[in-house]
């Protein structure tokens, strides 16, 4: 069970209290300290380090602490100037059970071994007190945002609970940003989904939020982690299942924007464990939007009007399995997979006009669209994990297989001069596509760890990822005044195949300076093999190392408050999102497309920040800096003024636009957030942030230099009531942002819900509503370039409610946690390109 930081620092902070004068009138001190104790904390399920439990010496008999100490971050305690003798020996911490035992000390240090502290359900027969976590933790490396603490997840997906976890955006067409960039990896479990990474707006609704446990946000990942995502990393805890015994869950939700089913069973039984979840659910959601651009040619202007509505509407489907064999001490074997399916539609209609001082295509028309997307993902992961005697020594070795396909396509009706649409037999021009990104990816990973005494690490690792994927798509047009059937349009088709292989290899060594300051150094090195084929085209193939160095100092100025700084080196890859060279003409005046030819992005990171803890209170300030050089943009061009070599199947036209990625920027990012975490009363949880940016981007190519503020606050509170009910609320605002050709929108969020615990605890229903005082938000974005200006309008209908009921049976409890595969080096994550 992963508990917070502040929790522990609090814990402390009151023993070092009750070890004032009372204390010492008490106990007598003895006449000689020359021994020291020495040991180590850890989760007896996952071995992972419990940071800053508390460690006390107790006398032979009664509970009056000698003295005391916290682990550090890494679950090491040392008690010095200690007097000889037989004394006892206890560690616990707010969420596990205690453990005491019989310690003698002598001269000199004494080595007492590892602590391992259950989980609260495991110390069922124990009488300890357990405290709940709050919403939001504050760690030095990173911000926990506990999702299963916060009552208005119920019956939400993943979409909902990255909405709210700090640092985070998401805007209401679901694409989500971390400190203002799109540019980050999203891991489930530390380990990738192919689905997220081909995908990741549509994928995150198919993760319910009620098997969500909690979200890390990782800012300056450590040169273990690929080196991929410049902004950082964003880690979905998923929930566990027990030590020993049967246990799970059932679930189900209904609301107005989406419903769904959720159920997870699991159970453990002497050296073998299982755990399995089965998830449906459908979203529905409607949109309307508008534009108007003006475009300047030497010809004289030319202003587009376009508005329409939407409605987009689908479904998933998620399961699960994992299986794991303990033969032996020291020893483990694990196999888990996943398969993942989505599907859905949006429909569209769009009325166009176009008015210029010269003839145009298309002056007036209106399209009835609609939109088709799916995407499978089937992944299996075999693990073998071999552990030592000596605490936190390890060796792993992992693969997996990961098949990750999708399908795209549109049908259009076009209505030329007529402002609403008409019967489809009236149709001027009809147009269909249909499209597919076949993609399988096969990973090796090997990792070490070895310790040195008790603040000295190494850790070794090697990895190899091939990754194939693709784009194959067809498009079939019609004229009914010409023909009465479809025609293959041989021309606009598209053939790609497209291959990635990383090799890396990594080093990481830690270690402590004195009592106060300990720091990590490492480095990582990639090298990137990569091969594009065109069936029409020529192709390339071309390969480069990259070195990516990694550190970070810690400084205590006490057990709980610290200074940290960091700085890493990472890499961004493009994938099939960026690359695929499908021209999607759903929409005659704004052409989109990727570009296969463009080249990896590289960020420099640099962060300081102070955490500190005041009884209940934990703070968490940082300023950070970071650079991109080369950077990947979106940019849009008119056809007859473009940025870019066209494809040779757009013909330049002074009224269409064109979209698509270019190497055109390099931006730096000036960041300072705050994020505090508070109990005012034991019963009121209260976590808030702001994050304000300074933000400049430069581009050559583009002529361009845009450089301003933006801010964001996120807010989150619950407060326990009598009787089980638990009332929660939770709010994200955010002003507009600069972008290399205008400005992107502002954002406003809030949420609200009640819950009441029924049936022993073991039952839930939830009442949630978002943003119920206004029924769409306005996401407005401005584009301006030499050659025209454009200001666009997108509404997203966020007034919802929603009603949940799960029930829970079974032990409640925590599952032993495995190695796990991270393929965060790449990418991706928007729009399917034609999809």
């Amino acid at each position: 069970m992963k508990t917070t930081t502040h929790w522990r620092l609090a814990a402390l902070l009151l023993l070092l209290l009750c070890l004032r004068g009372p204390v010492a009138a008490q106990v007598p001190t003895p006449p000689a300290a020359t021994g020291s104790l020495t040991g180590t904390v850890l989760d007896s399920l996952s071995r992972q380090p419990v940071a800053y439990a508390t460690v006390v010496l107790l006398p032979p008999t009664g509970d009056k602490p000698i003295t005391g100490v916290a682990a550090d971050d890494q679950g090491h305690f040392n008690l010095p100037k200690l007097a000889a003798g037989a004394f006892r020996l206890r560690a616990s911490y707010v969420g596990y059970g205690t453990r005491t035992r019989s310690v003698t000390v002598g001269v000199g240090p004494t080595a007492v071994g590892t602590f391992l502290l259950p989980t609260a359900a495991q110390a069922l027969g124990e009488a300890i007190i357990v405290g709940q976590k709050p919403v939001v933790e504050v760690r030095p490396d990173r911000l926990v945002y506990n999702a299963d603490q916060d009552v208005s997840n119920a019956g939400g997906t993943a979409q909902d609970v990255l909405r709210k976890a700090p640092l985070l955006a998401v805007d209401g067409d679901g694409n989500v940003k971390m400190r203002g960039s799109a540019n980050f990896k999203v891991l489930v479990n530390n380990k990738p989904s192919p689905t997220l990474a081909s995908n990741l707006a549509e994928a995150l609704k198919s993760i319910p939020a009620d098997q969500i446990k909690s979200v890390e946000v990782i800012t300056t990942p450590s040169a273990k982690y690929d080196g991929e995502g410049t902004a950082g990393i964003i880690n979905i805890i998923l929930k566990k299942g027990v030590d020993q015994g049967v246990n799970g869950r059932i679930g189900a939700s209904s609301g107005n924007r989406n419903s769904n089913f959720n159920s997870a069973l699991n159970f453990r039984k002497g050296k073998f464990g299982f755990t399995s979840s089965a998830n449906a659910g459908a979203w529905y959601n409607p949109g309307d939007f508008s534009r108007e651009r003006i475009n300047y040619t030497s010809l004289g202007n030319d202003t587009l009007r376009q508005s329409g509505g939407s409605y987009n509407k689908g479904a998933w489907q998620y399961g699960t399995i994992g299986l794991d064999y303990d033969p032996a001490e020291y020893h483990s074997f694990s196999l888990a997979g996943s398969i993942n399916h989505y599907g859905g539609n949006t429909t569209q209609d769009l009325f166009s006009q176009d008015r210029a001082a010269f003839p145009v295509s298309n002056p007036l028309y209106t399209r009835a669209t609609k939109n088709i997307f799916s995407g499978l993902n089937v992944e299996g992961t075999g693990t073998y994990t071999r552990t030592f005697k000596q605490a936190r020594k390890e060796w792993s070795v992992l693969g997996q297989y990961a098949l990750n396909t999708g399908t795209f396509g549109y049908d259009f009706d076009q209505y030329t001069n007529s402002a609403i649409p008409l019967e489809q037999s009236q149709a001027s021009y009809r147009e269909r596509s249909r499209g597919r990104t076949p993609g399988h990816t096969f990973t090796f990973q090997t990792d070490f760890t070895q310790p040195f005494g008790d603040k000295k690490t190494l850790e070794l690792g090697l990895k190899a990822i091939f990754r194939s994927t693709g784009s194959i798509a067809d498009v079939d047009t019609l004229y009914p005044a010409l023909s009465s059937d479809f025609t293959r349009s041989a021309r606009r088709s598209t053939n790609f195949n497209y291959s990635q292989d990383v090799q890396a290899a990594y080093a990481t060594y830690g270690f402590g300076v004195g009592k106060k300051l300990s720091a990590s150094l490492g480095g990582r090195v990639e090298r990137t093999g990569l091969a594009a084929d065109f069936v029409n085209n020529p192709g390339f193939t071309r390969s480069y190392v990259t070195p990516l160095p990694n550190g970070n100092a810690r400084y205590a100025f006490s057990e709980v408050t610290s200074l940290r700084l960091a700085y890493s080196r990472r890499i961004t890859r493009p994938y099939i999102d960026y690359l695929n060279p499908f021209i999607d003409r759903s929409d005659a005046k704004n052409i989109s497309y990727g570009n296969p030819n463009l080249d990896p992005e590289l960020t420099d990171s640099y962060e300081l920040s102070y955490n500190t803890s005041i009884k209940t209170m934990s703070l968490n300030a940082s300023l950070s800096v970071r650079h991109t050089g080369n950077a990947i943009e979106q940019v849009r061009f008119l056809t007859t003024n473009p940025l870019v070599a066209l494809p040779e199947t757009i013909v330049p036209d002074p009224s269409v636009t064109v979209q698509t990625f270019a190497n055109v920027a390099a931006n730096t990012y000036y960041q300072f957030n705050v994020y505090l975490s508070a109990k005012p009363l034991p019963k009121w949880d209260l976590s808030a942030g702001p994050d304000v940016q300074y933000i400049v981007r430069r581009s050559v190519a583009l002529n361009a230099e845009r450089q301003g503020f933006t801010a964001g606050i996120n807010g989150n509170t619950s407060y326990k009531l009598n009787k089980g009910f638990t009332v929660q609320g939770f709010v994200y605002a955010s002003l507009p942002t600069p972008e290399i050709q205008g400005t992107g929108p502002a954002n406003l969020y809030y949420q609200m819900g009640v819950k009441k615990s029924l049936l022993k605890e073991k039952a839930d229903l939830v009442l949630n509503f978002g943003s119920p005082f206004n029924a769409y938000w306005p996401y407005r974005t401005t584009t301006t370039t030499q050659y025209f200006t454009e200001r666009s309008e997108s509404r997203s209908y966020q007034r919802a409610f929603r009603f949940s009921f799960s029930y829970r049976f079974g032990q409640a409890g925590q599952a032993k946690q495995r190695k796990s595969i991270n393929n965060d080096d790449t990418k991706g994550g928007g729009s399917k390109q034609g999809g």
